[in-house]
């Protein structure tokens, strides 16, 4: 059996952001009486996984106070785009730009009151071209059509309880995982199936800069071997900005590129919800060469299938490959959807291959001041992976021991996934 359109080597975390402004039009000095607010929304993202592009159109966003409201119940307050807006969630992925990558979708008064829904309504495919909602696959020229059946008709439905005061503003941002929201069901048909999450909205994070001749890289923030924000240096200044991360707390920082050996700086402070932490100069972009970081180095994979019993076709298989620092943290160093193999019943079967460096990865603990010293781990480490795989509704599992690729390519890593 044989893969469909398989992912690009390289793949990331994606978020897809939307930002929901409330704000207040007036003092609300003495409490007598209410006053409106505004909401305003707007977009962003992160980078995903395998995609050129990532095509939405929005057509509105509705917010109500009960959670249990339907589409045709009274009391939603609209913000309509028109004409609706076809969005590639990839332009918006470097947070670096002038308004942190954010789109204006546009405002809407809004009472003040408890609010516990909000609604995010998409353009439905007409059957032909132009469409309104497509992926591109790496590689792939063209656009495949994205099947958005629950987002079209009485939209996305999210349930988060937040509360408008006289003349307050309140701000919200909700994360939208693509790796785990597009699904691939065979014979080249994708689906969306949203998987969002809403956090608050603070500006708060890491920034640096990366030497901006390496290929493709990408940089992560994450928390016990988790991602929690992903993105990608600004292709004409080598800046990164993992922006959003919300939780104060230490986070380690990964780097990869393309055929180079992983870099982590661990234990890098964000200690407050306003705290913006550099880990690089652009005078200093890593990687540092003396000791050197992000060494060329060569590749091999790491491949399987992926069976779900009760089987179906319809679900998102993520694939994680982790590595152990020595006496450091453990982080992913790439994330991967499975792919369902494009073949007959029967269903359940996803394939997936993981591209990796054999070379050792380097650790440098955060410190000031800057650079970042990183050392080189040890021949044991390097070309040493755990492979983690799961799905929802299905019990996480993880390799037994390490696969060892630096002496070439580890295939049938198969895995069974049970609820």
């Amino acid at each position: 059996m044989t893969i469909k359109n398989q992912y690009k080597s390289l793949t990331w975390l994606m978020g897809f952001l939307l930002t929901v402004f409330i704000a207040g039009c007036g003092s609300g000095g003495d409490g007598a009486g209410t006053q409106a607010g505004v909401v305003r929304v707007s977009m962003t993202d992160a980078p995903a996984c395998g995609y050129d592009e990532v095509n939405v159109t929005v057509s509105k966003v509705r917010v109500h106070q009960s959670s249990s409201a339907s589409d045709t119940d009274a009391g939603w307050t609209n913000i309509t785009l028109d004409p609706a807006r076809k969005i590639n969630l990839l332009d918006l992925n470097d947070p670096t730009q002038p308004n942190f990558a954010l789109e204006t979708l546009g405002e809407s008064p809004l009472a003040a009151g408890h609010y516990t829904q909000l609604r995010l309504v998409l353009v439905p495919n007409s059957g032909g071209a132009p469409l309104a909602n497509s992926v591109v696959l790496s590689s792939t020229p063209g656009e495949i059509a994205l099947d958005t059946p629950s987002a079209v008709h009485s939209g996305i439905k999210l349930i988060h309880q937040f509360t408008v005061g006289s003349g307050q503003r309140v701000d919200l941002l909700l994360d939208f995982d693509a790796c785990k929201s597009i699904v691939y069901t065979g014979n080249g048909k994708y689906k969306l199936k949203p998987v969002i999450k809403v956090i608050p909205v603070v500006l708060n994070g890491i920034d640096g800069f990366i030497n901006k001749t390496l290929p493709n890289v990408s940089v992560s923030a994450q928390v016990n071997g988790e991602i929690v924000r992903a993105t990608v240096p600004n292709t004409v200044t080598g800046k990164f900005f993992l922006a959003h991360l919300a939780a104060p707390g230490n986070y380690d920082v990964v780097i990869t590129a393309d055929d180079h050996a992983t870099a982590v700086i661990s234990g890098v402070p964000v200690p407050t919800t306003t705290s913006i932490t550099a880990v690089s100069t652009s005078g200093a972009p890593i990687p540092v060469v003396t000791p050197p970081t992000l060494e060329a180095s060569a590749t091999h994979s790491i491949s399987g299938t992926v069976t779900l019993n009760p089987a179906t076709d319809d679900e998102t298989v993520l694939v994680v490959a982790k590595q152990a620092f020595n006496a450091g943290p453990t982080v992913t160093v790439k994330s991967a959807p499975a792919m369902v193999l494009d073949a007959a019943p029967p269903i359940g079967d996803y394939g997936y291959n993981l591209t990796l460096p054999t070379g050792a990865p380097s650790l440098g603990p955060y410190a000031t001041p800057l650079p970042i010293v990183f050392t080189r781990q040890p021949p044991a480490v390097a070309g040493q992976y755990t492979v983690q795989v799961s799905a929802d509704g299905y019990a996480t599992k993880s390799s037994l021991a390490p696969v060892d690729i630096s002496g070439g390519d580890a295939t049938s890593q198969d895995f069974t996934l049970t609820p």
